[in-house]
């Protein structure tokens, strides 16, 4: 039997989500100097780049990234960022990851900042694919998209062409 690959999000779309996200995030933040995306490594954090591109082309945010590390397979292990937790206290932050599948990686991502006070929290995504094993939603995403358990999510975010495909 083969597996079928399906295009989901062509390099066009994509563009826009995440022009679409950094106008959500600007939104949100307007009155900020400065917005921590926290990217999570490694689609998450390349997803976080170019968002961070877009921001600075359309605001006067400062937008700082920060490359968070999580080992997917044991997400209870200690997560490492390359911000101190100083760096990012009393401000504003965006988690980014490309996919959210079932709310794992997320929410041991939120609650690694939550030891810190801050002014807020969100979290973006690519895609969305509503199987939350966890209370955890994007609260900016490029698409929802509803996928049998079998299923796999592949986002290419790096070269020439840009493409979120199911397989």
């Amino acid at each position: 039997m083969t597996v079928a690959t399906n295009v989901i999000l062509t390099h066009a779309e994509i563009n826009h989500k995440i022009r679409r996200i950094a106008f959500q995030i600007y939104e949100s933040n307007v009155y900020e100097k400065e917005v921590i995306l926290a990217g999570i490594d490694s689609n998450g954090y390349v997803f976080a780049k170019k968002i961070k591109a877009v921001l600075q082309k359309i605001s006067n945010i400062n937008p700082v990234l920060c490359k968070v590390i999580i080992n997917k397979k044991n997400p209870w292990e200690p997560i490492k960022t390359s911000l101190s937790a100083e760096d990012y206290s009393n401000k504003s932050i965006v988690l980014v990851d490309d996919v959210l599948n079932s709310g794992t990686t997320l929410v041991y991502g939120v609650k690694h900042f939550l030891g810190v006070p801050l002014k807020q929290f969100k979290t973006a995504v690519l895609v969305n694919r509503n199987h939350k094993k966890y209370p955890v939603k994007a609260d900016f995403k490029g698409i929802s998209l509803s996928t049998s358990l079998h299923e796999h999510v592949n986002v290419v975010l790096e070269g020439k062409v840009y493409e979120a495909t199911l397989e």
